[in-house]
């Protein structure tokens, strides 16, 4: 069996050779952004590593029972740890608890494997305490880390690492892979492929959980209407929405981000593929009414508040700010 890593290939033959050469490193840093394939990257990797049938050197059989309970991280010798809740925090806890557990023998398997899920979200305390892991792991120990990018870790934690940098793929090669390989209609590849921005996993969440369209397409359309209200009507949907999680709240700050984008490579002329393909007539309407200075301060802006956001500042006040920073249209 293949790793049948979609739009990683060279990343898996990479670490297949590592395997197959007896050069496997003690620990591995995917990056990338959320959908990308970081994790299936690196649990496919955890099977290749602890496969006791494999079809070739560093080539996991996927049925085996090692790679039976890696694929649904259950396995004895593997220990997945993250923050509680996306956004969250991964404490300096977590990680001692982790060592104690690194420091013993693997029960059943090749290697104990140690996967550290969304790492940008790790405490600078947590980051500080795995450090003297890094730097001596103990034999038979094999840890995994992804995150969004290098550039928020540590450079110390980075250093002591193989680097592998994932990329989404062309839209265009994820809407015919979506068509070809899990026989979705050529408009609903098209949607989704855009809406992932090439993120594989990213699309095939998005499929699976249909009411998260339903949602995305919700905020879409409260931000376009926004872009054309009164400053009364945007203090009203701010205080409507206050009540919201947190998560809820990141979540439809980074569709109306994305569609602000759209907006902004619209204005500038640019020929990037849309996010929001449903809604280009709206875009391009949206970006001839905008300059390209206020466009580009609206994205800024919003990428500014998502990072208030998970640090906790009062939610209404936050939206009220945000949509201030919009023009009106």
């Amino acid at each position: 069996m293949e790793w049948n890593i979609l739009g990683h290939e060279w990343a898996a033959k990479l670490l297949q050779q590592h395997i197959a050469r007896g050069e496997t490193r003690h620990a591995y840093l995917f990056t990338g952004p959320s959908g990308v394939g970081r994790r299936s990257l690196a649990l496919k990797f955890a099977q290749a590593l602890n496969c006791t049938q494999p079809p070739a050197p560093g080539q996991p059989c996927g049925t085996c029972r090692a790679c039976q309970q890696i694929g649904r991280m259950q396995h004895t010798d593997l220990s997945v740890v993250q923050a509680e809740t996306v956004g969250g925090t991964l404490k300096v806890d977590q990680v001692r608890e982790l060592q104690h557990t690194l420091s013993l023998a693997p029960y059943e398997a090749r290697y104990r494997v140690a996967l550290l899920l969304r790492f940008e979200e790790a405490h600078v305390s947590a980051q500080n305490a795995l450090l003297k892991t890094l730097e001596e792991a103990p034999e038979k120990v094999i840890l995994l880390l992804t995150a969004d990018s290098a550039e928020n870790l540590l450079p110390t934690i980075v250093s002591r690492c193989e680097v592998l940098r994932l990329r989404p793929m062309g839209v265009a090669q994820l809407q015919s892979e979506l068509a070809a390989r899990w026989q979705i209609e050529p408009e609903a590849a098209q949607r989704l492929a855009h809406l992932s921005g090439g993120r594989v996993g990213a699309a095939l969440n998005l499929r699976a959980e249909p009411e998260s369209l339903d949602l995305r397409r919700e905020w879409v359309e409260d931000a376009l209407r926004l872009a054309q209200a009164s400053r009364r009507e945007r203090f009203s949907y701010a205080e409507s929405v206050k009540t919201k999680e947190r998560e809820w709240l990141r979540q439809m700050l980074l569709v109306w981000l994305s569609l602000w984008r759209d907006v902004l490579m619209r204005a500038a002329g640019a020929d990037t593929p849309l996010v929001n393909l449903d809604w280009q007539a709206d875009i391009e309407q949206l970006a001839g009414r905008v300059s390209l200075p206020a466009a580009r301060a609206v994205t800024a802006a919003l990428e500014q508040n998502l990072a208030r956001l998970d640090a906790n500042l009062n939610r209404q006040l936050l939206l009220e700010v945000t949509l201030l920073d919009w023009p009106r249209a």
